[in-house]
């Protein structure tokens, strides 16, 4: 497939955040590897005049999803903390529309769009595809894929900008099938024009 980004296109970059790399409090393996792909296509929407989304989980200390609080994951990106920052290296643009999720104390969210403004941004903006990767592709990654096509988006997960977490052996093939059997293109920077 080759695919040609213009400005009815937007780059969502998922949770490259301090605590999902290498060393991090909840890291993804090879974490970092996603950051200069990511970087090769965020200069692509940049000369094509597509939107460009950063998403970051952005947990009150006391976050539900906190092992502490009854949740399953380590504390992990703390408003205003080191670890909930964007990887110094990902070069986000000046006007990049930042997302943040799981804002609140008793509610999750995997999805960027999942209480957010996302999709209403989107349309304002004339979106008509979605390119999604970053961190990680068997959670947050795959939750923001789904929800796009289900906010009817036509939606291409970037498999070489996106790493998984692995909990369980087969998670990272299973979310890829179950974004492709609910209508997502897989995509690598090859397939871009």
């Amino acid at each position: 497939m080759r695919v040609k980004v213009n400005k009815h296109d937007a780059l969502i970059i998922v949770d490259v955040q301090y605590d999902f790399m290498p060393g991090g409090a909840l890291p993804v393996p090879s974490g970092d590897k996603v950051v200069p792909v990511l970087n090769d296509y965020i200069r692509i929407f940049k000369q094509s005049r597509g939107v460009i989304v950063a998403s970051r989980d952005w947990h009150p200390k006391d976050h539900s999803s906190f092992k502490e609080y009854g949740g399953i994951w380590p504390v992990h990106c703390v408003q205003n903390t080191h670890g909930a920052e964007f990887h110094k290296d990902l070069k986000l643009p000046e006007d990049v529309y930042i997302v943040s999720k799981a804002t609140e104390r008793d509610k999750d969210a995997y999805s960027a769009f999942q209480g957010t403004q996302l999709a209403e941004y989107l349309r304002n903006q004339g979106i008509k595809r979605v390119f999604v990767g970053g961190l990680a592709t068997d959670y947050c990654v795959k939750a923001t894929v789904l929800d796009a096509l289900a906010q009817g988006f036509c939606t291409f997960f970037l498999f070489d900008a996106s790493k998984g977490v692995e909990v369980n052996k087969g998670d990272v093939e299973k979310s890829i099938d179950d974004m492709l059997n609910n209508g997502a293109i897989v995509l690598t920077l090859q397939d871009i024009i």
